[in-house]
């Protein structure tokens, strides 16, 4: 194989292939004669056939089939003798071929740039750090007070009032018969928040324990039975208890009781998913300060058919008219995404940045112990989808990177308060707002 440049224009390079028939021929007589061992003709012993009767009969696809296997290990090995780094498909341009010939064709590659990277200590942003204040953190655990009342049993002729907890069980028909689902044991609603059906807990204030009451109620639209949507229903309840609610003592016991060690590891518990609901959305910011950094200090040329894929990615769910109307505006956008990430990959190489197969394994682990009950689903997700795996190893890969990047830059960390957190979020979803377009994504503490 004889590899040449024919040419070299910015990001654009051609290189000439030739690959001689002496090699092309070789590789042909070699897949006629595994078709021998596997072709059955009438008139001869499987196995058996000339070598003459099969290329008649066969000679062309398999010529056909030997060009394609040419075609990709000489253009991946030109491209790898070359050291070029291809962005995108290469396209080939057949020149000469046919059997007996010489295989000559161009091989046109987009190539990506070479960028000069500057020194990580020229770069500078600010971590912040949440000191949650003592008011929000009491409010919090009053909350959480309100959110996980006690009940205690009224007297037994006390009546229902609202916030009151009934507990009953009921027997409901439809047009006077029963349906799926129309008997009901120990069911307990809080009177007032009306999450049973509409309208039905206030017909239950003023009942009593022991007491009956029939109540009238429309099944949602929503019904799993479609014939019982919207339907008029007659609810027979038979009331097991009444309980009104009572005021927690917030102590070390109502602490536990919400799984912390005692009522000042709350707070901390408290403080710290606070802070990380900010420091989440602060860190965006960080990284987002660090990344036009990183681009504005770059020159960077950029491969015109990564622009057009990029573009084509973004508005693939979009209508003719909406990518034409906002067209200037995506290839800016994707020209932005495409150069800052040339500038991160540049740096992971620089510094021999990998995801390995125990990182993703790890991450999965952590995604199944933080939902507990569910394990199953979240290993069952990754093992049926293959894309899913993929996508994670290129978050890891981008978190690895600005951690790697954070650690080289001159990083000023800085306490805030959940004020001027929420002022600095403020104006950082402004700002963004302005530059991109009205669709831009704003972040959130949440």
């Amino acid at each position: 194989m004889k590899v040449e440049i024919r040419s070299k224009k910015g990001l654009k390079t051609v290189l000439s292939i030739v690959v001689d028939k002496k090699t092309i021929q070789q590789k042909l007589d070699e897949k006629i004669n595994q078709l021998q061992g596997k072709i059955s003709l009438k008139g001869f012993r499987p196995g058996k056939v000339p070598y003459e009767v099969i290329k008649s009969q066969f000679g062309k696809a398999a010529y056909g089939e030997v060009i394609d296997l040419v075609l990709k290990e000489t253009s991946s090995k030109a491209i790898a003798d070359k050291k070029l780094k291809i962005a995108g498909q290469p396209r080939i341009d057949l020149k000469t071929f046919g059997e007996g010939k010489d295989l000559n064709y161009e091989l046109q590659i987009d190539t990506l740039p070479e960028i000069k990277l500057k020194n990580l200590n020229n770069f500078k942003a600010t971590q912040y750090n949440i000191d949650v204040e003592k008011k929000i953190i009491e409010d919090k655990v009053s909350e959480l007070s309100k959110q996980n009342k006690n009940f205690k049993d009224k007297k037994d002729n006390e009546k229902a009032e609202k916030n009151d907890q009934v507990i009953f069980n009921y027997s409901a028909t439809v047009d006077g018969k029963k349906f799926d689902g129309s008997e009901g044991k120990d069911v307990k609603i809080e009177l007032g928040k009306d999450l049973f059906l509409k309208g039905f807990d206030d017909q239950l204030i003023g009942v009593k324990k022991g007491g009956k009451k029939i109540v009238n109620a429309i099944l949602p639209p929503n019904h799993p039975k479609k014939e019982l949507a919207n339907k008029k229903a007659n609810f027979t309840c038979e009331i097991i208890n009444v309980k009104h609610p009572t005021k927690n003592i917030i102590d070390d016991k109502f602490a536990k009781m919400l799984g912390a060690k005692d009522l000042n590891d709350l707070k901390k518990l408290i403080s710290k998913q606070i802070s990380l609901q900010y420091e989440q959305a602060l860190n965006s910011i960080t990284k987002k300060e660090i990344l036009d950094q990183l681009t504005s200090s770059h020159n960077v040329d950029i491969p015109v058919n990564l622009i057009e894929q990029e573009v084509a990615m973004m508005t693939q769910n979009l209508k003719k008219e909406e990518i034409l109307k906002h067209k200037n505006n995506n290839e800016k956008l994707a020209k932005a995404r495409i150069k800052i990430g040339l500038i991160l990959n540049s740096y992971g190489e620089e510094n021999n940045l990998k995801v390995t197969d125990d990182d993703i394994k790890s991450e999965i682990q952590k995604q199944v112990k933080s939902m507990p009950g569910q394990e199953k689903m979240v290993v069952d997700y990754y093992q049926k989808n293959p894309n899913a795996a993929q996508s994670l190893r290129g978050a890891l890969y981008e978190d690895k990177l600005i951690s790697l990047i954070k650690s080289k830059i001159k990083l000023t960390s800085k306490k805030i308060t959940t004020v001027e957190a929420e002022k600095i979020i403020k104006q950082f979803n402004s700002s963004e707002s302005k530059e991109n377009n009205p669709k831009s994504k704003k972040i959130s503490k949440k």
